[in-house]
This record gives structure tokens, C-alpha cells and sequence, in this order.
């Protein structure tokens, strides 16, 4: 089950992402060329700290509420249910959560660590609590037809929501219902984001539009993504981060026999007029499958079900892009029968009555993601990525899987003010996962990947990030006629090996860890300045709560959480022991340095682009992707 089954809420509002942008550029890493004026505001003239520099990381849901509640796909939570004057918020007992990019060199994942989700009544109590497994941003793309970079991309995030916590719904027939459908203590959750205000002189400054969804999950599907039907979209030119050749994103849906229905999610597919606002006109849209060629040079009629009512007022804040259809009827026998083996449409038809293919499934039907796909290993660790394999929306079984490297989604930087940044996805040594598998009856494969000691590939930068992308054998030639999307693979950062002196002290192993945080996350300062050893003295206790908490929690240092196990233990083991003034260990100040990147001819066939305007935020990032004219290399 996923947030497209029944019971299921909706809910719109704002949301609040704060990064600092200090560590948006690789060589801002580099301890020995840092500048001052790196940790100040970008500017017409100068880059800087990019468009945030004091951010804190901090992750809020502002104002959400229940805007539509679902019993059945034809029937809404009665008018006289709580559910209806509720609202979706965060925790009221702990720090907002933080946002976080997985690398200066993978900023396309970033993920939210640390968030609680309450179902609240107006005057704060709360019906639910529960807290959101981390769960990193996908399927981002160019949204806003009016907008530009970062303001004018969407994205969707998925998760479930565990350790459920049941206030008093005796009140709310909705609520119970779902707490009856959540009995594997989950709930499944996807919510879209867009309209990103990067306006520092706005009151709406890092803030943006969200829209969502909260249905049962169990613990047999998936967690981030529906096992379902894959509306797989072709790439247009000229895009920043994806353009849709149809005007209209990857997207998914169910088919429930049963009911006769087909539950559609177009909450980060369809394109806006201008950044956060109304949806733009794309004449009719409708579901449909293409049925069988009629001649034997292919040709295949869309058979069209039915159309959306997207352009009504409201319907993205009451739908969250959420549709069942057909919307007045139930599927015939023959309709339920042709789908199960024919690839779903979605049409646009012109006022001159001209319909186009916007979207559609793959001609075979076959889809396979993994589920989760973002990873932080240290040497010696190993990911175990399940893999789901479907064709047609129901489990693909003895479906051969290949993994290969795939560094062309990362942000490798091209050119640069500052000049050269460290390659990504080297050496390939330090990862090992098999090339090929196959699927068990359900669909299912388990793709584990050891990580070894990456070196000091990107010298002042801990560690290597790479790319792993799965896909079907079948698919995998370009004869296959199969549209990738581009976000689909498994982002890894493997940290290096480190070993401390015994004991550690602040001039050896422990300042230049310090120092580097206190460039890249200036706000810190308020509280404490990292690069200072008798401010660090004077908040030891904090430091080691902070640094000794679990990553989830909000308080977790560092914000970033780019801090290896390997440093993370040498930091408290330094906190821990203390000299004969009471202080940790100052010892005896070093020359040595972090050792620059080493270059590599191992990428010498990647092609490089022009320079491109400087956009700040994740759109430069992107447009420093390595542009690789193979789709795997």
C-alpha cells in the first residue's frame, strides 16, 4: 500500500528549506584557500558564499492544512470529521529538522533528517505523531514555465512515517480508518515542492509551496516510491535540470481491480504558468492506454478513459495532483483486461483538436527502482539496495538486472571562478557491487555494494561520491526505445580512512576537522567558533552531546552530516579526554596540510561544457553535471 490507496488525506501549505550555501561550491572544502568573503552574500560581481550563506539548515512545514480527506474513491470524510479543520505540521517538542545535501559534488538528493509530522488540531494537539524516515528529494525538474534555476524547478519527496503515536481520534471516523489501514505501524507520505524563494530582501525568503499526500503503507512495499504504473517521460533539449518532451514529468499510478478505478499522480508532472502558482494550459488532458497496433508498421490508438479537471480553481491544493478515474464510473471487464497488458497514456488535445502522447509506460510495461538511494558508507561498509522490479504494475519475475558506474548526474564542476574542482566517481576500486542479477518471484533483488577506503582522490574534500544505476537488460540498448530517467540510481559518498594520533589532540587530527565546519557553516559562530580552541573548550559539553546524538536527531552535529564514523569517534574520544588544565588536548601546531586532489586521466572522454550564467543554488550545480553523450559510461 502507498499514500494512492485508501484512507487518504491531503494537504497544502509552505515549507521553509534554510541551507547554508557556503559548501554549494567544492573548493570552498579547501581549508588553505578559504576567504572571508566566501561566507559572505553572492553578489553581481563575485559568487561568495552563494545565495545563503548564514542559512541553518533548518527544515519547516508552515501553515499545511488537511485540504480534502478520502474514504473511498468516491466518497470524502463527512463534513462533520475533524479531519476536515486539521492541519499537518512538524514537531512541537524538538528543533526544526535540517536539510542536507549528500555532497558539494551531489546536490541533487538532498534529504530531510530529523523531522517529526503531527495531524493537529487548530489549537495544537496533536491526533498523530510520528516521525519521518529520512528520505532524499527526486524526479526534480524545470516545473515553472515563467521561472528560472532553482525558483522555477518542482520536486517530490516519498517516505514513510514510523513509531506511530495515536492521540484521541475517537472523534474522527477518518482517523480511525486509518489507523485500522496502518497495521504495520506505517503511514506513507509524498509531498511536492516548487515556488522556491531565493530573495533575500523577501519576507518569503527560502520558503516555497508544498502540497501532499498521507495514506496505509505496509512493511512488504516499497518506502519511496509506488509499485505501480511508471508514466516514463522523453527528454527535451535544453534543460537545466529535466524538460519533458510532452510538457509533462515521470509520474505514477495505481490500477485497483476491485474497485474499477485507476488512481493517478500528477502532483510533480504537470508544469505551472509561473513559479509556486497556477498550472499552465495544456488543453485536454486524459488517461488512457494504447491498444493494439492495427497494421503491422505499429500505430496504436490511444483509447482514451477519461479526462482530468486540472484547471479548476484550487484543484492542485485540494487534489495534491491526486486523481481516481474514471471519475463516474467503474472500469468494464474488457477495459481492466486490455490495461493489464497494454502501456498507460496521458493525452493533451489543442483547441484545434489535435491529441498528442504526452506520457506514457514504457511499450513493454517494465520498470525497476531502487528503493532507497542515497548512502553514506565508510570503508569496510556495505548498502543493501532492494531493488523492485514490476512490468505492467504487477511483479517482474526472473528480470535480469545489470548495475554499472554512472557519473553523469553528478556535479562534477567544469569551470569555475576558482578554478578546478576534485572528479568525482574515482577510483572505481573503492566500490564493489555484482554486475548482474536476478529477480525472485516477487520482483525483488538485492543489490549490495561494499565500500573500501576511496583515498584522498579529492584532498581537502572527505571521501568520493558515485553513481550506480540499475536497469533491466532488457532495456538497456538504445534499440530498446526505454526513456531513463536520469534521477534514477543509487548515490553513494564513501569516506575515507582516518586514524588519529594517540591521543588525539586539537593541533593534530581535531582543528582541521573543526576549521573546515566553521568555514562552511558560518552560523555555527553564534553559538561556538569551531576554529578557535578556547571557544571549543568553553562548549565542550555541548559539543559532546552534539556530536555523540544519532544522526536523525535535529541536534546532530555536524548539520551537514558529511562527518565520517572514523572522525565523528576521534572528535569525542578528543572531547573525552581532557589534559591536566581540564581542557582536551591543544598539542603542538603542524605544518602539514590537506593534500590537494589528484587528477585522473580516467575521464578524460567526458565533455565539458560552456561557461554558464551563475544561477546559485541547485541549478548551477546541475550545470555542472558531467555531460556525457552516452546515456552509461
Amino acid at each position: 500500500m502507498s499514500y494512492l490507496h485508501l484512507p487518504r488525506l491531503h494537504f497544502a501549505g509552505r515549507f521553509q528549506a534554510a541551507p547554508s550555501t557556503v559548501n554549494n561550491d567544492p573548493l570552498h572544502f579547501d581549508n588553505a584557500t578559504f576567504k572571508p568573503e566566501f561566507q559572505e552574500m553572492q553578489s553581481k560581481s563575485a559568487l561568495n558564499g552563494w545565495w545563503n550563506p548564514s542559512g541553518d539548515a533548518a527544515w519547516r512545514l508552515i501553515g499545511c492544512r488537511v485540504t480534502a480527506a478520502w474514504m473511498s474513491h468516491d466518497q470524502q470524510a463527512d463534513e462533520s470529521d475533524p479531519i476536515g479543520r486539521c492541519f499537518i505540521a512538524d514537531s512541537d517538542r524538538s528543533p526544526p529538522a535540517k536539510i542536507v545535501d549528500l555532497d558539494p559534488e551531489q546536490q541533487l538528493v538532498s534529504e530531510v533528517w530529523g523531522m517529526q509530522v503531527r495531524i493537529s488540531l487548530a489549537d495544537g494537539t496533536s491526533l498523530l505523531r510520528a516521525r519521518y524516515e529520512t528520505a532524499a528529494f527526486a524526479d526534480i525538474w524545470d516545473r515553472a514555465a515563467g521561472g528560472g534555476g532553482d525558483i522555477g524547478a518542482g520536486a517530490m519527496y516519498q517516505s514513510v512515517l514510523t513509531d506511530l503515536e495515536w492521540g484521541d481520534i475517537s472523534s474522527s471516523i477518518f482517523l480511525k480508518t486509518l489507523r485500522q489501514a496502518s497495521q504495520d505501524g506505517l503511514l506513507s507520505i509524498k509531498f511536492n515542492v516548487d515556488g522556491y524563494n531565493m530573495d533575500f530582501n523577501s519576507p518569503e525568503f527560502t520558503r516555497g509551496r508544498v502540497v501532499g499526500s498521507i495514506g496505509p503503507s505496509s512493511k512488504d512495499e516499497p518506502r519511496h516510491f509506488v509499485v505501480g504504473r511508471h508514466f516514463m517521460a522523453a527528454a527535451a533539449a535544453g534543460a537545466n535540470f529535466f524538460a519533458p518532451a510532452g510538457q509533462v514529468n515521470f509520474c505514477a499510478a495505481i490500477v485497483d481491480e476491485q474497485a474499477g478505478k485507476i488512481a493517478v499522480d500528477l502532483g510533480n508532472a504537470l508544469q505551472t504558468k509561473t513559479p509556486g502558482r497556477a498550472i499552465s494550459d495544456m488543453g485536454t488532458l486524459a488517461l488512457g492506454y494504447l491498444a493494439p497496433a492495427t497494421t503491422a508498421s505499429g500505430g496504436q490508438p490511444a483509447v482514451l478513459l477519461d479526462t482530468f479537471n486540472y484547471l479548476a480553481g484550487g484543484w492542485y491544493e485540494t487534489t495534491a495532483g491526486v486523481v481516481t478515474l474514471p471519475s463516474d464510473r467503474a472500469l468494464t471487464q474488457d477495459e481492466l483486461a486490455a490495461i493489464k497488458q497494454s502501456p498507460l497514456v496521458l493525452t493533451t488535445t489543442s483547441a484545434d483538436g489535435i491529441t498528442k502522447v504526452a506520457v506514457a509506460e514504457a511499450t513493454n510495461g517494465t520498470y525497476i527502482r531502487a528503493d532507497r538511494f542515497v548512502f553514506r558508507l565508510n570503508p569496510g561498509d556495505t548498502a543493501s539496495v532492494r531493488l523492485f522490479a514490476s512490468q505492467f504494475g504487477l511483479p517482474y519475475a526472473d528480470a535480469r538486472i545489470i548495475s554499472i558506474f554512472d557519473p553523469s548526474q553528478l556535479q562534477a564542476q567544469a569551470s569555475s571562478p576558482l578554478g578546478p574542482a576534485p572528479q568525482v566517481g574515482l577510483p572505481t576500486t573503492a566500490v564493489e557491487f555484482p554486475a548482474s542479477l536476478i529477480t525472485d518471484q516477487d520482483g525483488h533483488a538485492e543489490l549490495v555494494i561494499r565500500a573500501e577506503d576511496p583515498g584522498t582522490k579529492r584532498g581537502f574534500i572527505d571521501g568520493q561520491v558515485y553513481g550506480v544505476r540499475t536497469v533491466l537488460e532488457e532495456n538497456f540498448y538504445y534499440g530498446a526505445g526505454y526513456n531513463f530517467n536520469p534521477w534514477e540510481f543509487v548515490s553513494l559518498l564513501v569516506w575515507s580512512d582516518f586514524t588519529e594520533e594517540n591521543p588525539p589532540t586539537w593541533h593534530g587530527s581535531i582543528e582541521p576537522i573543526f576549521h573546515q565546519y566553521a568555514n562552511l557553516y558560518p552560523v555555527m559562530k553564534r553559538i561556538v567558533d569551531l576554529k578557535d580552541y578556547d571557544s571549543v573548550c568553553a562548549n565542550v559539553h555541548i559539543l559532546r552531546l552534539a556530536f555523540g546524538l544519532p544522526v536523525e536527531d535535529p541536534n546532530s552535529m555536524p548539520v551537514t552530516r558529511d562527518l565520517s564514523g572514523a572522525k565523528r569517534k576521534a572528535i569525542l574520544r578528543w572531547l573525552d579526554t581532557p589534559g591536566t588544565d581540564g581542557k582536551p588536548l591543544k598539542g603542538t601546531p603542524s605544518t602539514t596540510s590537506l593534500p590537494a586532489p589528484v587528477a585522473d586521466q580516467e575521464q578524460a572522454s567526458v565533455l565539458s561544457e560552456p561557461d554558464v550564467p551563475l544561477r546559485g543554488g541547485k541549478a548551477i550545480a546541475a550545470s555542472r553535471r558531467l555531460m556525457l553523450r552516452n546515456k552509461f559510461q
